[in-house]
């Protein structure tokens, strides 16, 4: 098969979030399999392309309603993947990936011109899959606008909801300015949120099959009661609506190969490797542990995330217990970064923080910490606790989206199943609780080691993943 991913985002080439690993990982998988898979991703001013050797294409003229857009094109291959770079310097030429008053228009222009640029590369993809607003309208295109041209016709699309709390909203007015699409699409409904054109929407609507990243956050966004307020369109196209939950890269995160880690492990040497990496990690923050357990997060600083439940029950936590510590790794909300800086400055002894993002570190934590918090209020299928599963660091989760299906909870002595502990309630008391399990199971150690176990030899990997994104390629290709 010929599939083309169109994301705004892609690891190596640049990366804000979650996405970028989802399409640069599943790509990556599926060339395994003998299809020829190629990634369309914007040319941003930052983009990393230290080491990869970018061949020009030359440009192309986008048409955008009445503008005329030039595209400058780039490819390289990395890792069986052919990527397609596409610049624009009034677009992309910023510091940032998004967070613009005209991002609907850059993304309009990216959504047209990867659609052209299958044209111009002569790629007639069997299947586009597209990943969240950026370029929801692409199937949408497709069929009111790319239609008439034969080279389009048996090409289906596949809709990827990453985050469905950004809906690429806009005036109506730009239907026509940006995509060159009629107001009949409008007034029909079938573009229109909020009294405003929805690309997120848009793509529900028109896409072929759609997905999102684990089959709890599917449920979540059909419910009636859903925060997202999506649940009447995707209620629509529920029988081409399937969760798939998300994989991580075993050849990044490998506890056995890890060159970040003090000492490399798998499952039968896990306890002196982690005990080596746990000494490193405490070193390295300048902190003490007693008997009790290791406490670690990487994440975002964001409400979503449950920083704030985070700071109380650790306060709380490290107050009742002084054989327990804590190591936090992350950026984002300035008003949480306050607070979370000041819960080390309480407990300095035992609390060990980092502001921003350290890669190095990262791998660190996986490796040296005994459990891995995850209170998050939504996780549409989340990657951290995956990855610290790798490592036997046993994630505690708030049980909703992603978390519910990817962490076995520990219920007690006969539970043969359990790779990590969870919770339902999301407050203080939910987490404190899920702590309090932790340190129970690790005071536990036979039972701790059990569950330790069965993280290390859970399969997180795309391989299982990506097998069930080419079978629904393959439906659609028939």
């Amino acid at each position: 098969m010929k599939i083309a991913m169109f994301a705004s985002e892609a690891l190596p080439i640049s990366k804000t979030g979650g996405l970028a690993d989802v399409v640069y990982a599943l790509s990556k998988e599926l060339t395994k399999s003998e299809d020829e898979v190629i990634i369309v991703t914007p040319y941003y001013a930052s983009a990393k392309i230290k080491g990869h050797h970018l061949k020009n294409l030359g440009k192309m003229t986008v048409h955008m309603s009445w503008r005329n857009q030039e595209a400058d094109l780039y490819c390289t291959k990395i890792e069986g993947v052919t990527y397609y770079l596409i610049g624009n310097p009034y677009y992309y030429g910023r510091s940032n990936l998004y967070g613009y008053h005209d991002d609907c228009e850059r993304f309009a222009f990216f959504s047209l011109a990867c659609l052209d640029l299958l044209k111009r590369i002569e790629f007639p993809a069997d299947i586009i899959h597209v990943h969240d607003w950026q370029v929801g309208m692409v199937p949408t295109l497709l069929k009111e606008k790319y239609c008439y041209d034969p080279f389009y016709d048996k090409m289906k699309t596949i809709l990827t909801i990453h985050n469905p709390a950004f809906k690429g909203m806009v005036d109506r007015y730009f239907l026509n300015d940006f995509w060159g699409l009629s107001d009949d699409l409008y007034d029909s409904g079938q573009v229109r949120f909020d009294n405003m054109v929805s690309t997120l929407k848009a793509g529900i609507v028109y896409a072929d099959k759609i997905t999102t990243v684990s089959p709890t956050h599917r449920n979540e966004l059909l419910d009636p009661y859903s925060d997202q307020r999506l649940n009447g369109v995707l209620e629509l196209r529920k029988y081409d609506f399937q969760g798939i939950v998300n994989g991580i890269d075993y050849k990044e995160w490998n506890p056995k190969t890890d060159p970040f880690i003090k000492a490399n492990y798998d499952v039968k040497d896990w306890k002196e490797g982690k005990a080596i990496c746990q000494k490193d990690l405490l070193k390295t923050f300048g902190i003490e542990k007693g008997k009790g357990p290791l406490f670690g997060l990487v994440s975002r600083l964001s409400w979503q995330k449950g920083i704030d439940l985070v700071i109380s029950a650790a306060r709380n936590f490290l107050n009742d217990y002084n054989d327990c510590s804590l190591i936090i790794l992350g950026s984002g909300e300035y008003e949480l970064e306050g607070r979370v800086q000041a819960l080390r400055d309480e407990f300095p002894n035992r609390c060990g923080i980092y502001i921003g993002y350290h890669n190095e570190l990262s791998h660190k934590i996986y490796a040296g910490c005994d459990f891995f918090l995850m209170p998050s209020l939504f996780e549409p299928c989340g990657i951290s606790q995956m990855i610290s599963q790798r490592y036997g660091c046993l994630p505690i989760v708030r049980y909703t989206g992603g978390l519910k299906d990817t962490v076995e909870g520990w219920l007690d002595e006969n539970d043969k199943k359990a790779d990590g502990i969870g919770f339902n309630n999301y407050d203080v008391n939910g987490l404190s609780y899920g702590m309090g399990r932790a340190k129970e199971l690790y005071l536990n150690s036979s039972e701790y080691d059990k569950i330790v176990v069965n993280a290390l030899k859970k399969d997180n990997s795309w391989k299982r993943s990506a097998k069930e994104y080419r079978a629904l390629y393959l439906e659609l290709a028939k």
